[in-house]
């Protein structure tokens, strides 16, 4: 046997070696071997823990109420006559709607803030408004801030569908009433003068007419 045929004996053996030991080593195709496993399968599952489960507790009213108070299941009839509704975003408005409605009082201009007013609340504003003017007597007002704001109550009507919601504020503000001959009457431009009211809006769920209306003031 020349030595070519030798060499070649020699590889060949090494190389049956090579594949029985990667065929013990790595397993074969065939046999047992589990299917692939689908992409899907392997991605991370999301859980749906957040989703909101009807009668569960709904973050948007029990922040600002007790859970299972009067005014916690009024709100809730609310949400469920017109979905959007939402308590957070209402009480922002309620925070502008008393800065406008307090300052435009206070500088008689009652025209803007109207279609904000139900009518026996418009009514007094405008007689006070009056009173003041006859008496020669304006108000010089420097709305500050906004303290405080909170829900205070709600009701609901389910049949007319009419719902009503108090808010407490706490506002500063600089107040001065000054006579016809321009005198001080009344405050001072260097104190500041906290007022404490209870506002309640008005408004009929899923009314096409977005807007609330003050129906009440109070303290």
């Amino acid at each position: 046997m020349n030595g070519s045929l030798i060499q070649l004996l020699v590889l060949a053996g090494i190389a049956i070696f090579l594949i029985l030991k990667l065929r013990s080593v790595l397993g074969t195709r065939d046999g047992f071997e589990k299917p692939p496993i689908p992409l899907e399968d392997v991605r991370p599952r999301i859980r749906r823990d957040f989703e909101v489960i009807e009668g569960g507790l709904d973050r948007d009213i029990i922040d600002h109420v007790a859970e299972g108070s009067d005014a916690a299941r009024a709100l809730a009839e609310m949400k469920k006559a017109e979905p959007a509704f939402a308590v957070g975003p209402f009480l922002q408005g309620a925070r502008g709607a008393y800065e406008m409605i307090l300052t435009a009082f206070e500088k008689g201009e009652l025209d803007r803030i109207r279609p904000f007013l139900a009518d026996d609340v418009e009514a007094s504003f405008a007689e006070a408004i009056a009173a003041r003017e006859a008496e020669g007597l304006t108000i010089e007002a420097n709305f500050l801030g906004i303290k405080e704001l909170a829900l205070h109550d709600a009701t609901y009507n389910p049949d007319s569908r009419m719902a009503e919601i108090s808010v407490r504020f706490a506002a500063d503000q600089t107040y001065v009433v000054r006579n016809k001959a321009g005198e001080i009457v009344e405050g001072s431009p260097r104190e500041v003068k906290k007022t404490r009211d209870i506002w309640t809006f008005a408004r009929q769920m899923g009314s096409d007419d977005p807007n609330w209306q003050l129906v009440a003031t109070g303290d």
